[in-house]
């Protein structure tokens, strides 16, 4: 169920003000409006609870403005992917943190993102049950040193510490060598089709990755062509999920062809219940504790996806974490927009001084 139009408001009690920010040009940033917004329901979310909320358009050229826009406002969500078109999020980063440290409260906060929405958290959380044989290389020097005995054991995924649609991320199978040069097939998670190439060549090409701190490494899981669920989360809580066919390092054509959109459904999903209860009971605090944060630190919105490993002794499916996603976890389940409203509104109760400052406006 999507949240109630612009025109009503079950709430006459504003409990403050914030931004929901995203990249655009000056084409959109001109023509911004909640009702046009691809968040118009989160919008209609807010303003149902009695938060007033704003769009903010962003891009580096224009970040003198934006820091003035969200000076006068209590906090801000983020939609901001790590990579687009060539650019990172360096300098909105900087910005975000210096509007947190003036007390204005940011989702997701950049210090936040670095510690969940990175890959560097599938190793930092390995030894939970989600986790599987997962390495770590800080230098291209020991990637070569590291990979290929992993490689001997069976294919591995390679991943870029920070990117987003299947960018920097290759499925990586030894060839056998004929001319003393050590040869890999490697899948992009953006194509379709494998290539063969010199180990070397493709250690050139990640060579870059480690601008971002590391790269990532773990095992393929053959289930992938079964799909793969995301769990959407607002806060601490489940808020919904979206199960996916993929395409990417899918190479059988049959399983290529079975790949489509993503589906979303409710946190009440019966086929789902056992992962839910496994990430509000178990998962998400040991996440918080391996990392350091507090319940308040988590995002207003997040996900984890999830391939099927193997099977336990019962029968029941084991999860593997393939990613975070914290920096633009959109689109959404429908009711997700009400879960988000509703943990704005917990964060912006929490403020000691929300009594003195709350005022009352007629419907």
């Amino acid at each position: 169920m999507s949240a109630e139009p612009f025109s009503v408001s079950r709430c006459t009690a504003r409990l403050g003000r914030i931004a929901i920010l995203w990249r655009g040009d000056e084409t959109e940033r001109r023509g911004a409006t909640l009702q046009a917004s691809r968040f118009k329901d989160v919008f209609a979310a807010l303003a149902n609870l009695g938060v007033d909320a704003e769009p903010v358009v962003y891009e580096d050229d224009v970040l003198d403005a934006v820091r003035s826009q969200l000076a006068r406002l209590d906090g801000v969500l983020v939609w901001v992917n790590p990579l687009h078109d060539g650019r990172n999020r360096a300098k909105l980063d900087a910005l975000l943190r210096e509007v947190a440290e003036r007390g204005i409260w940011v989702s997701a906060h950049p210090d936040v993102v670095l510690k969940m929405g990175t890959k560097e958290v599938l190793h930092r959380t390995r030894t939970m049950s989600w986790g599987c044989d997962t390495a770590l290389y800080r230098t291209v020097d020991a990637m070569r040193a590291e990979l290929p005995a992993r490689l001997a054991a069976g294919a591995r995924v390679i991943k870029r510490n920070r990117g987003n649609g299947g960018q920097g991320v290759w499925k990586v199978e030894v060839l056998a060598t004929t001319d003393g040069r050590p040869s890999v097939r490697v899948l992009d998670a953006t194509k379709a089709e494998p290539e063969e190439t010199p180990l070397e060549e493709f250690l050139k090409r990640c060579a870059a990755y480690f601008e971002d701190g590391c790269v990532i490494d773990q095992p393929f899981q053959k289930r992938l062509s079964e799909g793969v669920v995301r769990c959407y989360m607002a806060g601490d809580r489940c808020a919904g999920f979206g199960h996916q066919k993929v395409k990417a390092l899918i190479e059988a054509p049959a399983a290529r062809a079975t790949a489509g959109a993503r589906l979303y459904t409710s946190k009440a999903d019966p086929r789902f219940q056992r992962l839910r209860r496994l990430m509000e009971d178990e998962w998400t605090p040991q996440l918080m504790s391996s990392l350091d944060l507090a319940r308040r630190d988590l995002p207003m919105i997040w996900d984890a996806d999830f391939m099927l490993g193997g099977r336990g002794v019962d029968g029941t499916d084991n999860y593997v974490l393939g990613e975070i996603n914290v920096s633009s976890v959109f689109p959404i389940p429908d009711e997700v927009a009400e879960e988000i409203a509703q943990r704005v509104v917990d964060r912006l109760k929490s403020k000691p001084d929300l009594a003195a400052a709350q005022t009352v406006v007629e419907r």
